[in-house]
């Protein structure tokens, strides 16, 4: 079920337009974004953010790469339902996940993240506000600020919020895609937002550790659940096949990386050839493949 933004009211008082919304569960909305680099262009839209409802109030998942996007995905609630907005959740540190958060300080929601992300937010605040404008310009990127968590999951201790009718169980990750990847668990619905611990698509963009995402590729394969929602592809995806790309690439790539260290081959050339059987499957493959690549060198070279 699509809601588009001319269904949903929009917050007249500052003329924002909604985010279209697409209803994947009862109560599960997404937005996809699409599969680009941040430009004037897109606005900044390149990721899965979105929502779930429950009978006493609303949690955010993930609220996109900056404030006028956050306030467009609060638009978008605010048509679909009047309960509170009580909870944010970002999935990880990146800035198309988190720096919409500033458009809910006004709702007064509990911020929740990975116990390490509020260090990781701080290590790049700089970085990453200076990027938003030199990216999109000074209008959708003002009033960005980095707001962390309130509230921490840490690795081994899931925690569980009550929407009413419905739990949603966060759990916290080792170091994969990044080193604070947090998932969440619609229990009623079985939806498993993944954020960008799963890439469906778009190439996967290694910020952790090669060898811990696939560990954490494996793992996730055990869960019961009816669908997942990816950080960047489809809205939803079928489980456990939504794993499986992502998973084949990092396994290409660090079998193409071993084999060249096996040889003593150089960093350059990893960066040149390893995964580069996987071109053709993947979205932006130039533009990550060899970032991808270095990384999981550098990993890889002390095993």
């Amino acid at each position: 079920m699509l809601v588009s933004p001319s269904g949903v009211k929009a917050d007249t008082s500052q003329s924002v337009t909604p985010l279209s919304m697409e209803m994947v569960a009862p109560g599960v909305y997404v937005h996809v974004g699409v599969h680009e680099d941040p430009s004037p262009g897109n606005q900044g839209d390149i990721s899965n953010i979105g929502f779930v409802i429950g009978t006493s109030g609303v949690a955010v998942i993930d609220s996109g790469d900056n404030p006028a996007l956050g306030h467009r995905l609060r638009a978008a609630i605010q048509g679909v339902t009047d309960l509170p907005i009580l909870y944010v959740i970002n999935t990880h540190m990146h800035p198309d996940h988190v720096l919409g958060n500033v458009a809910f300080r006004g709702d007064d929601p509990e911020y929740i993240g990975h116990a390490r992300l509020a260090a990781a937010l701080a290590d790049r605040e700089s970085f990453y506000l200076n990027a938003l404008k030199s990216q999109l310009g000074a209008t959708p990127a003002a009033g960005a600020e980095i707001i962390p968590p309130t509230r921490i999951v840490d690795i081994g201790a899931p925690v569980e919020i009550d929407l009413g009718g419905r739990v949603l169980v966060l759990t916290a990750y080792p170091t994969a895609h990044t080193d604070n990847d947090l998932t969440v668990l619609d229990q009623l619905t079985g939806t498993l937002w993944a954020g960008d611990l799963i890439f469906i698509e778009r190439i996967p963009s290694l910020d952790g550790s090669l060898l811990g995402w696939i560990k954490v590729l494996h793992g996730l394969r055990t869960l019961k659940v009816a669908r997942v929602i990816p950080g960047h592809g489809p809205a939803s995806a079928d489980w456990p096949q939504a794993t499986f790309a992502a998973t084949r690439y990092l396994e290409t790539l660090a079998g193409d990386i071993r084999a060249i260290l096996d040889r003593n081959g150089s960093l350059k050339e990893a960066a040149l050839s390893a995964g580069q059987g996987e071109k053709e499957n993947w979205v932006l493959f130039e533009e990550y493949n060899g970032g991808n690549a270095t990384a999981g060198y550098v990993e890889l070279e002390w095993e």
